[in-house]
């Protein structure tokens, strides 16, 4: 019979896995910030140090970015209106009240931060939805599963949008599960209903995350949940501020990045394709993303057998639904870019966890439990070992790029725009210390006129017919840097 309670050795056990979790997020921790998808990690690290130099300004987000490459629209002010810069902002007061490390050092720990939250709160549902083996299992595999450690240490606000809504639901749990009454039942609700607005403006995508919400309500209140005042109250303080953000920043389309194809289609070398439940989807998304690179594999058997254990099922099952949900909304972003499974990497753990401890319940029925025991260490190696050589790469980085930033802000002015031909990446303005256009997206004598000083480029056809009109600053066999 499994218990109800922590106990000492259940603190113990989760703070091990924590330890275990944090020593593995701070490997290559102080690496430059151009190892995977930096495009997108800059766009959020430029908002949080535009922040360290100007003062926060929630209302007023600008990045490098002052082109009209994203948005479709001129943004000379470089204004970032995406989600609700509340993650930038920790960042930028965590890096002037303690200097002692870099803005990208801090970024990397405040996700890592918000992530052990995650693993505290996937220890404590599983324990009480099932017992101790499935939470051991459930947070271990969050704690140090390659796709796992390099997503909760990357400077996107995924993971913290993450925190948000699993401490929502810890306190929503809290409330029911102890059948709290008085001033502590109105605080828990509060306090979820409150971490739950504040999930939704870091990343309105968390919104799926509603339907566990709805299954502790009902868990409470059953059918009568439609009278409570209570209920609907939680809805009017989830939604109102994410409204209110999203009308607000209609006031400043050059901000807004086009994002309809995140939907239904991919970019390819052909332009944009839909994919909308096309059978290469579901091969994208559930055997190779999902089965090897997530899962390593081997793993998949657990999820799958996580999802029909019938312990206090339907909760566990309502992180299921909301992840497919997300998966198939938004079927663009999940197959374009790996970042997007980042919000469903709980229930992974979750329903390998809850599977784990399936398969130690019907041992009976199959075979004795130190040959399970065995072959879920050897499940767990395998997938680890694939995972991790695919994973490895992500930590890689580009030192020309590095080498071209550094030439970038040694010869330029703090203050000069500058042109890179990075098709839209704006990682080497970052690396540089520059704000300006991350793509030649006008002719140079027009990037000139809108007060571009210098242009940087790889392309050969683009140096050729530049060289006799413009002043070459520095020029080696891979690029060149002129002065408009």
């Amino acid at each position: 019979m499994k218990e109800n309670n922590f106990r000492i050795k259940d603190f113990f056990i989760l703070s091990f896995i924590l330890v275990v979790a944090f020593v593995f997020r701070l490997y290559k921790i102080n690496t430059p910030l151009a190892d995977f998808h930096s495009w997108r990690q800059v766009d959020t690290a430029s908002v949080a140090r535009n922040y360290v130099k100007n003062g926060i300004d929630l209302f007023h987000p600008i990045y490098d970015d002052l082109s009209n490459v994203q948005s479709g629209f001129e943004n000379p002010q470089g204004y970032r209106m995406v989600e609700f810069p509340l993650y930038n902002a920790i960042i930028a007061i965590l890096y002037k009240t303690f200097p002692v490390f870099s803005l990208e050092i801090w970024g990397r720990l405040t996700t890592i931060i918000f992530s052990l939250i995650i693993i505290s709160i996937i220890y404590y549902i599983l324990f009480k939805e099932s017992g101790r083996l499935s939470a051991i299992f459930g947070s271990l595999t969050y704690a140090i599963l390659p796709f796992f450690v390099f997503f909760s240490r990357v400077i996107l606000p995924e993971t913290a949008a993450l925190a948000f809504a699993m401490l929502s639901i810890f306190f929503l749990y809290l409330n029911i599960e102890y059948k709290e009454k008085g001033l502590s039942s109105i605080i828990c609700h509060l306090a979820s209903s409150v971490l739950f607005a504040g999930a939704l403006l870091i990343k309105p995508t968390i919104i799926f995350y509603l339907l566990p919400i709805l299954v502790l309500f009902y868990r409470k209140y059953k059918l009568s949940l439609i009278k409570k005042f209570d209920f609907y109250l939680y809805f009017v303080i989830v939604f109102i501020p994410l409204i209110y953000w999203r009308t607000y920043i209609k006031n400043f389309p050059e901000g807004i990045p086009y994002s309809d194809w995140l939907f239904t289609s991919v970019n390819t070398s052909q332009g944009l394709k839909s994919i909308l439940f096309r059978p290469s989807f579901f091969r994208w998304i559930f055997f190779e993303r999902i089965n090897n690179l997530i899962l390593g594999g081997y793993l998949t058997l657990f999820f799958v057998l996580g999802t029909i254990s019938k312990q206090k099922k339907y909760l566990p099952l309502a992180f299921v639904f909301s992840a497919l949900a997300y998966i198939l909304v938004f079927q663009g972003g999940n197959l374009q870019h790996e970042y997007y499974q980042t919000l469903i990497l709980p229930v992974f753990a979750m329903m390998i966890g809850l599977g784990v401890n399936f398969l130690y319940e019907h041992k009976n029925n199959f075979i004795n439990s130190g040959f399970i025991s065995l072959l879920i260490f050897f499940i767990f190696g395998f997938s680890f070992y694939f995972s991790y050589f695919k994973v490895i790469d992500y930590y890689g980085y580009s030192q020309e790029l590095v080498q071209e930033a550094n030439v970038i802000s040694s010869l330029t002015e703090p203050d000069a725009k500058v042109v890179t031909d990075r098709t839209g990446d704006t990682t080497l303005l970052y690396l540089s210390g520059r704000r300006g256009a991350p793509s030649i997206f006008k002719d140079p004598d027009e990037l000139k006129k809108l007060d571009y000083k210098y242009l940087i480029t790889s392309s050969q056809g683009q140096i050729d017919m530049m060289k006799p009109y413009f002043k070459i600053i520095f020029e080696n066999e891979k690029f060149t840097l002129f002065k408009l």
